[in-house]
């Protein structure tokens, strides 16, 4: 099959997502009305005022999984994916409705990736680098069926949370996912004739389009959620699918493309974790300590804030592309940049005095801090304006007080 039977597939893929997740949209906020799958802002953590819909993951699941359906069902391991997320999404779905113990939804999730396994999507070898060195593209070190089994249990499970933790801000997580699928989608074409990764890269693309089709109606000011349903649908599937892509072995580091593409969840999750561990809390607690916490308080706004993350999430995506193409030298720069923005976003402009300090910081003082300043940065303006006008008052009345004296 030729690189133009691919591409026609492509676009379809993209297409009928798009539409779907469109035109389903609006039933999805109709039905989270008569379901009661409302979002409300009971809690500080919560960036929204009113009362929002949460259950419009239901638009991305339908226009994704038809798109995976008609142009990329072709492949046994796709199949298998497309079970193990339609689970997914139903465990979401529970969740949203019945608002599930974390214990719970954990077993599930476990039990979701532990059939994937089982059905034969799993990852089997890490690269060697010590003994193969940058040279030797297939110097593998080929795990064992228990260690197999963890690091893919764990990969699925771990990533499906880190996306679920990124919905905090309207359009955060479908705009993040999408640019992720795209650029794993791209890795997966450029190395498709030589790797047969070609269907896992129209499903990728079919995720990315059933984001883009939802993004309209979640983007702030959100018309609607996407709800656990979505988040951990979404997380699930980019996981999964770095797993079922060859792309661990399109070159000798290719087995950190994926990482290095879900590099800005990871970071935030690991973060996330540590936070907890040293405050002493559970790992589960939430908090508003994320990245896209920190922008908030800095004053950017939801949009602002989104369109950064959404930044640095796309400069992972180019590090991952330029690794898959042994381009390192190249690739070292822009990681490094992108990990000078996470550091800007994590540390406060007055920092506090050491590390642990820094990372248990609550943003709700860092956004009463930054108030403070903001005031005191306003009181400062207001009195230089009162005292320039004080002085132009001062000059004009001795400009009249002298021509009066000269007439």
């Amino acid at each position: 099959m030729g690189t133009n039977y691919y591409l026609i597939r492509i676009i379809q893929a993209f297409v009928i997502a798009v539409a779907i997740a469109a035109a389903t949209s609006p039933l999805s906020i109709r039905l989270a009305h008569k379901l009661g799958v409302i979002d409300r802002p009971k809690d500080a953590r919560r960036v929204h005022k009113k009362p929002i819909p949460r259950f419009g993951g239901m638009a991305i699941f339908l226009g994704s999984m038809a798109a995976m359906t008609i142009p990329a069902g072709m492949n046994d391991k796709i199949k298998y994916a497309m079970i193990g997320g339609a689970l997914m999404y139903l465990l979401g779905i529970a969740d949203d409705i019945k608002d599930l113990k974390p214990a719970v939804k954990f077993a599930g999730q476990f039990l979701i990736a532990s059939l994937v396994y089982a059905l034969g999507i799993r990852i089997t070898f890490i690269s060697d680098y010590f003994r193969g060195g940058f040279a030797v593209s297939n110097a593998n070190l080929i795990l064992s069926g228990a260690v197999a089994y963890l690091i893919t249990v764990f990969w699925i499970v771990g990533i499906t949370n880190a996306v679920n933790l990124m919905d905090g801000l309207d359009g955060l997580a479908a705009g993040s996912v999408a640019i992720m699928s795209l650029y794993l989608a791209y890795i997966a074409y450029i190395h498709g004739a030589r790797l047969g990764s070609m269907p896992v890269c129209i499903a990728l693309v079919a995720v990315a389009g059933g984001c883009l089709g939802f993004l309209p109606f979640n983007f702030s000011p959100a018309k609607t959620f996407m709800g656990d349903g979505g988040a951990l649908y979404l997380g699930y599937m980019i996981a999964v699918f770095s797993v079922v892509s060859p792309l661990k072995r399109a070159t000798v580091v290719g087995a950190l493309i994926p990482m290095l593409t879900l590099a800005v969840p990871i970071f935030d999750t690991m973060m996330a974790m540590l936070r907890r561990t040293l405050r002493h809390e559970s790992i589960m607690a939430a908090d508003k300590g994320h990245l896209h916490h920190h922008l908030m308080a800095a004053g950017f706004g939801q949009r602002r804030s989104v369109l950064i993350m959404y930044g640095i999430v796309a400069i992972m995506g180019e590090v991952a592309v330029l690794i898959s193409r042994e381009l390192y030298k190249d690739a070292v720069p822009l990681f490094m940049v992108a990990l000078l923005y996470l550091c800007i976003i994590m540390v406060p402009r007055t920092p506090k005095k050491g590390i642990k300090r820094i990372i248990t910081q609550d943003t709700s003082q860092l956004e009463k801090e930054y108030f403070a300043e903001y005031l005191n940065l306003e009181r400062e303006r207001r009195k230089e304006l009162r005292e320039a006008a004080k002085a132009a008052a001062e000059e004009a009345a001795s400009a009249e007080e002298k021509d009066v004296t000269e007439t």
